[in-house]
C-alpha cells in the first residue's frame, strides 16, 4: 500500500486533523507528569507541599478520567458524530488550560484536581479521532489510517522535551499558557478540516450499552483487560510519573553521570529529556511489537515482552543502579510495554473482530485504569518506603500474573477461535 492511495479514497483533510487534535490532546493530557516537580515548589512557596500520596494522586487522575471518558466519549460519537464530540471536548480542555493559567499564582490543591479532572477529556480523544479517521477509509486501509490518527501518542514525548525548558524561562503557568493557544489553533483548523464521514460512505452501526454488557460476560474481554492494564496502563503509568521518578531518585546522581549540572532548574530540563527518551521508545516501538506479533504470533510475543518487563522491573527493585544504568533499564522497559501493546492489539481483532469498536473502548479503559494504580502503587511506595522498590516488585508480580494467565488460555484460543483467524497468535 503506497500513501497516495490515502488521497484517491477517503479524506485526508480529515485523517490530518484527526491526527493533530489527538496528537495535542495526548499532549495535555500527560501535561503535568513533566511540570510536577515545579507545580509542588511553586505550593510549597506558599505554604503547601504535597506529600507522595497527594503528587501521586494529582498525576494519576488526568489518567482515569482519560479511562472512563473514553466510553463516555465513544457513546456520544455514535449518538451526536466524532466531529461534534470532538468539539466539545476540546472546548472543555482548552477552558480547563486557561483555568489553570489565569489561576496559576494562588492555585490550591484542590483546584490542581479539577484541573487535573479536565485534562482528562484529552486522553479521552482516542476514542474520537481514530473512529473518525476510521470511517472514511475502506478495511484495506484500515492499518495504515489507525496508525496515522494514532500517532499521537508521541504527543507525551513532546511535552517531556518542552515542557520543563517552558517552565524554567518563563515558570511553569506559562506551559499553561502555551497549551492552550496552540489547542486553541488545532481546534480552528479542525473545525475547517475534519467532517463526518456521509451515510454513503459509513454506515453507522451505534453501541448500544448493552453491547458493552454482553462482552462483559465473555471471560476473554477480561484476560485482554488485564493484558492491556498492564502493557499501556505500565506505559501511560510511567510516562506520568517518570519525571518525579527521576527527581527523586537520580537529583544527586546527575553530575556523576557527566553532566555537572549545578542549576537546580538545569536538573529538571535534564529529568524531562531523560524522560523523553524513554517515552519515546514506548510510543515508537508499538508498531513493531505489532509486527512482531505478526510474524512469530501475539501470544508468543507477548511471553518475550512480558517476561523482558518482569526481569527489568526486578533489577530497578534490588539492584542499586547509578544514573546511566538506570536509564537503559527505563528505556528497555518502555519499549517492551510499547511492542506489548502492539502485541495485544494483534490478537484482539481477531478475537472480537465484529465488537472491535465496544472492545477498543472496554481495553482502553481498562489500559487507564492500569496507569492509575501504577501511579498510585509507585507514590505509596515513595511515600511509605523513601524508595519505588516495592513499586516495581508489584508491577513485576503484575507483569507475571498476565503471564500466567497467557498461560491459561493459549491452547483454548489456538484451538477455537486462533484455529480459524488466519493469522499466527
Amino acid at each position: 500500500m503506497k500513501f497516495g492511495d490515502l488521497k484517491k479514497e477517503g479524506h485526508w483533510p480529515t485523517l490530518f486533523a484527526a491526527f493533530l487534535y489527538f496528537d495535542f490532546s495526548f499532549m495535555m493530557w500527560t501535561m503535568l507528569g513533566p511540570l510536577a516537580t515545579e507545580i509542588n515548589e511553586s505550593l510549597t512557596s506558599r505554604g503547601f507541599t504535597m506529600n507522595d500520596d497527594q503528587m501521586a494522586t494529582l498525576l494519576a487522575v488526568p489518567v482515569l478520567a482519560g479511562a472512563i471518558l473514553r466510553l463516555v466519549l465513544g457513546i456520544f460519537v455514535d449518538k451526536f458524530g466524532p466531529k461534534k464530540t470532538a468539539l466539545v471536548s476540546q472546548v472543555i480542555v482548552i477552558a480547563t488550560l486557561f483555568y489553570g493559567y489565569l489561576a496559576a499564582e494562588s492555585i490550591t490543591y484542590d483546584q490542581l484536581l479539577f484541573v487535573a479532572l479536565g485534562l482528562g477529556f484529552a486522553g479521552a480523544s482516542f476514542a474520537v479521532a481514530l473512529p473518525q479517521a476510521g470511517q472514511w477509509y475502506p478495511p484495506r486501509l484500515q492499518g495504515t489510517v489507525l496508525g496515522i490518527a494514532g500517532a499521537g501518542n508521541i504527543g507525551v514525548v513532546i511535552d517531556f522535551l518542552f515542557a520543563p525548558k517552558i517552565a524554567e524561562i518563563w515558570g511553569w503557568p506559562s506551559v499553561f499558557l502555551v497549551g492552550g493557544v496552540l489547542s486553541f489553533i488545532v481546534l480552528i483548523a479542525y473545525m475547517f478540516m475534519a467532517k463526518d464521514a456521509p451515510s454513503s460512505v459509513y454506515k453507522a452501526n451505534p453501541k448500544k450499552l448493552g453491547d458493552y454488557m454482553k462482552l462483559m460476560r465473555d471471560r476473554d474481554t477480561w484476560w485482554f483487560n488485564l493484558f492491556y492494564a498492564v502493557s499501556f496502563g505500565g506505559f501511560i503509568g510511567f510516562a506520568n510519573y517518570m519525571k518525579v521518578y527521576l527527581m527523586n531518585t537520580y537529583q544527586a546522581d546527575m553530575s556523576a553521570f557527566g553532566l555537572n549540572v549545578m542549576d537546580e532548574s538545569n536538573v529538571k530540563v535534564i529529568a524531562g529529556y531523560f524522560g523523553a527518551l524513554c517515552i519515546f521508545a514506548g510510543a515508537l516501538l508499538r508498531p513493531v511489537g505489532g509486527a512482531v506479533a505478526d510474524k512469530m504470533g501475539g501470544i508468543k510475543s507477548l511471553y518475550v515482552f512480558y517476561g523482558s518487563i518482569v526481569i527489568l522491573a526486578l533489577i530497578s527493585a534490588f539492584v542499586t543502579l547509578p544514573f546511566w544504568a538506570a536509564i537503559v533499564v527505563m528505556f528497555l522497559i518502555m519499549a517492551n510495554l510499547g511492542m506489548a501493546n502492539g502485541s495485544v492489539f494483534q490478537l484482539v481483532p481477531q478475537r472480537f473482530g465484529k465488537d472491535i469498536g465496544v472492545m477498543t473502548g472496554l481495553i482502553g479503559m481498562a489500559g487507564g485504569l492500569g496507569g492509575t494504580a501504577l501511579i498510585k502503587t509507585f507514590g505509596w511506595s515513595q511515600g511509605a518506603f523513601d524508595g519505588y522498590a516495592a513499586g516495581f516488585v508489584i508491577f513485576a508480580v503484575m507483569t507475571m500474573i498476565a503471564l500466567s494467565g497467557i498461560s491459561l488460555v493459549k491452547t483454548r484460543w489456538r484451538t477455537t477461535w486462533g484455529a480459524v483467524s488466519g493469522a499466527r497468535i
